[in-house]
């Protein structure tokens, strides 16, 4: 079954809200037999546009993953990105800020992170940690340190405003940026925390945190739903993906990734007559 990627784009100046965003839809995929063979031919592809990314070297390709904990963004990452060249992608996650990367403003270590034309980078979370979290825990301001506000001064929008200059800027400059909101009920949820409490290769990373910020569900669902909607432009959009179905996530995910890559309509550079003949001297020699 075709997956039409913008039935899923976060239109801007659209008044979308999350509570009308479904976290399970119909599959795109009739057996687990068919989905892995879809997402194979999907990472195949992946890997041949990836290839040619690389070699024109006009553009980046940024992916960021944002989401409650368990929705599924290390396993999308995982699986979606099995088949591309390890050399050509830079996965990077974000955790609490450093005391050095406090002393700056919170773009700066993102953009430290960005990927080179040619690259796929994947920020697994991102700068939006500090319109997400942040804004839930307040208080976590206190340890930036920032200057006072001029009265009336909204810092969250100012935030939303220096996120698209960021983006707008680096459009501008060749790297595409898609971004994904993986959208999972909290019931699914749930049943994947207590899933990983007897799963070994995943209960080790788990902590009373996590559980702690179930509490504060509420509160993050608004946060998304102003952050999304404040920063989804033409340029540089959002995707809901409804995450309770992970295989279906990843189709969806993959689907998008490929319909971006595609609209670049990238090439291999052509050979120049001096290359050609530097390479016929070097069958020469070969031929010696």
């Amino acid at each position: 079954m075709k997956i039409d990627p913008e039935i899923f784009r976060v239109l801007a100046n659209t008044d979308v809200r999350l509570k009308d965003c479904p976290t399970l839809i119909k599959p795109f995929y009739r057996s687990k037999k068919e989905y892995r063979q879809m997402l194979e031919r999907d990472t195949e592809e992946l890997s041949d546009q990836q290839s040619v990314l690389n070699a024109s070297g006009k553009y980046a390709l940024l992916l960021i993953f944002q989401a409650m904990d368990a929705a599924g963004k290390d396993g999308a990452i995982k699986h979606v990105m099995s088949g591309v060249n390890p050399q050509g992608c830079h996965v990077h996650s974000f955790k609490q800020p450093s005391e050095k990367e406090l002393k700056h403003d919170f773009l700066w270590r993102a953009v430290c992170e960005l990927p080179e034309r040619g690259e796929i980078g994947i920020f697994n979370r991102s700068y939006y940690e500090d319109v997400l979290v942040v804004r839930v825990h307040p208080e976590i301001l206190d340890k930036q340190n920032l200057p006072d506000m001029k009265a009336g001064t909204d810092l969250w929008e100012e935030r939303y405003r220096s996120i698209r200059d960021l983006e707008a800027h680096l459009h501008r400059n060749g790297t595409r940026i898609i971004k994904f909101f993986l959208h999972v009920s909290k019931e699914e949820q749930r049943k994947r925390l207590l899933e990983r409490i007897d799963t070994p290769d995943k209960n080790w990373k788990l902590s009373l945190a996590d559980f702690e910020e179930r509490k504060f569900w509420n509160q993050y669902m608004d946060a998304f739903e102003k952050c999304i909607l404040a920063t989804t432009t033409d340029d540089c959009p959002w995707y809901f993906i409804p995450a309770d179905d992970k295989n279906n996530a990843r189709l969806i995910i993959s689907s998008i990734i490929l319909k971006t890559l595609k609209e670049l309509k990238l090439s291999y550079p052509h050979a120049t007559k001096k290359h050609y003949h530097q390479l016929e001297m070097l069958r020469k020699k070969l031929e010696e």
